[in-house]
């Protein structure tokens, strides 16, 4: 298999190189984007608020739902914040051992397996990743270049203020988190060899009443998933990195410049190799990946605050203040909010229902352990992770007005600049946390894809094989070229995901409350 795959790629390379000599990847953008431009209109039409704001309605449920779930599950966010660290350092493994000794003295009640069937269906539930895999490979999806172009972009936009909502709403979507994800385990299903399928498409089938409503959603998510997966979540990332990687090694000068099929193809091979193992194998990666980028960049982001210790109060400061009393250029305190929760919910995708995927291969018998879990996503991501970018950005004196207009690699090119002020070197430990980050990005959009491909074209290797390589093919083609109109269509799929989804989590909310009282009665009865 790995032999068939690198004879595709080995096939792709003179068509690429042809087409960027032709300019057909532009011939195509152009006409891709005239096709499905409508749909791109309407997954990302802003809703006029005043002369000068516009508000994407995708926000809106996004926000709104994080909102009602937080209420709805009595501040599980904040509440349940410690026992979810607790879940991840193992401290309640000893509840899935006495739930293993409960579930054979009730076998051997039972003459088959009809007769009580709940009880079975837990013995089953086995899983194949640990929690913190299942975390750190949800992770490895969402933390990435929004939190380094993204944040830079939102707070040049709203001022040093838009940080503050940004914070706000990754509090509120850790509440989200828990929800998908903890449905995601409760409705999973899991083959005899133990292979793990789940997600939205199947609490969307299984969970909801209406089975005709449930199929039509889980098939809509399946669609957009996949779409998503070929687009956000690996041509942006390797296209992005490949741009940074150029711009360190000399830019147009580069001895790369003009060879983006060369760094897609390497990437392709290291995508394969990994994600050919499925799951098991993309969360031993993620596991090492995540924890060590993830520190080298808070580390460094302390460094150059701690190096400017003096200007900390102030950086505090102005984020406070600038929240009610904006001095950004969006047109006052709703255009800085607006500004904050559109970079959280772009960054932490939390109610997208594509994190549920992921932790929906975890060993556990509860499921709302699983959701615990989960809620400490949006917090590293959004709370840590943005907040320490903004931060830098503020001290650096790099929030401006005229900063608003950049794109993302721009934005990237600007992050860097702003560490680069206090440590010189860092600019290349940026460029290799990048890369790590669009790499993690894709092993983990591809497993997200991948479950949405076999929910609908059947769970054969044929098939399993066919989605790899076509994925693999995708990110050679990323690199080389310029599809820009691909990429935003494909964006638009993944926060079109958000509308099935969404609706299964309102609808499913009391099953997940079921789900978290049997999971704290079990933690009190230790």
């Amino acid at each position: 298999m790995k032999k068939r795959i690198l004879s595709m790629f080995l096939l792709a390379i003179p068509m690429l190189t042809f087409a960027q000599e032709k300019g057909l990847d532009q011939q195509i953008d152009e006409a891709f984007g005239n096709a499905t431009g409508w749909f791109v209109d309407i997954i990302f039409y802003q809703i006029p608020f005043t002369d000068t704001i516009s508000i994407y309605w995708v926000l809106f449920p996004l926000i709104l739902g994080a909102m009602y779930f937080t209420f709805y599950f009595n501040f599980i966010n904040f509440k349940g914040f410690f026992t979810s660290i607790n879940i991840v350092r193992g401290k309640y493994d000893d509840l899935e051992e006495r739930l293993n000794h409960k579930v054979e003295i009730s076998k051997s009640k039972f003459s088959d397996e009809e007769d009580n069937p709940d009880t079975i269906r837990i013995e089953g539930h086995e899983g194949e990743v640990s929690h913190f895999q299942a975390l750190t490979a949800a992770l490895s999806a969402t933390v990435g270049l929004g939190n380094i172009a993204g944040v830079a972009i939102a707070v040049s936009i709203g001022g040093a203020g838009a940080t503050f909502w940004m914070i706000i709403a990754g509090f509120l979507g850790m509440a989200s988190k828990f929800v998908e994800c903890t449905l995601g385990v409760k409705y999973r299903d899991i083959e005899e060899d133990g292979t793990v399928y789940g997600g939205p498409m199947y609490y969307l089938t299984k969970g909801l009443k209406n089975k005709t409503l449930g199929k039509i959603l889980a098939g809509l998510f399946a669609i957009f998933v996949i779409g998503g997966s070929f687009g956000g979540g690996n041509m942006f990332q390797v296209n992005q990195a490949f741009q940074l990687v150029q711009n360190i090694t000399g830019g147009s000068e580069s001895v790369l410049a003009g060879k983006g099929w060369l760094f897609g193809l390497v990437m392709a091979i290291l995508v394969g190799i990994v994600i050919i193992g499925g799951i098991k194998k993309i969360a031993k990666v993620t596991d090492k990946i995540v924890p060590f980028m993830v520190a080298i960049y808070v580390g460094a982001a302390l460094f150059v605050i701690f190096a400017n210790y003096n200007m900390i109060g102030d950086a505090f400061s102005q984020i406070f203040n600038g929240a009610f009393s904006p001095e950004g250029i969006a047109g006052g305190a709703v255009g800085v909010l607006v500004q904050g929760f559109r970079r959280a919910a772009f960054s932490n995708e939390a109610g997208i229902g594509s994190a549920s995927i992921a932790h929906s291969a975890v060993k556990t018998k509860y499921a709302a352990s699983e959701g615990m879990v989960a809620l400490l996503e949006p917090f590293i991501d959004t709370v840590v992770v943005c907040t320490m970018t903004a931060l830098v950005l503020i001290i650096t004196g790099n929030v401006t007005a005229e900063n608003a207009s950049l794109n993302d690699a721009q934005a990237i090119l600007l992050t860097s600049g702003a560490f680069e002020s206090a440590i010189s070197w860092f600019p290349y430990v940026l460029t290799i946390a990048v890369v790590l980050f669009a790499f993690s990005s894709m092993i983990s959009w591809s497993y997200y894809g991948f479950q949405g491909w076999v929910f609908l074209f059947g769970r054969s290797k044929k098939m399993e094989y066919t989605y790899k390589v076509i994925f693999c093919i995708f990110v050679v083609i990323g690199a080389a070229a310029s599809l820009g109109s691909v990429i935003g269509f494909s964006d638009a799929m993944v926060f079109a995901m958000m509308v099935p989804n969404m609706i299964g989590l309102i609808i499913l909310a009391p099953k997940v409350k079921e789900e978290l009282s049997k999971y704290m009665t079990a933690i009190k009865s230790r």
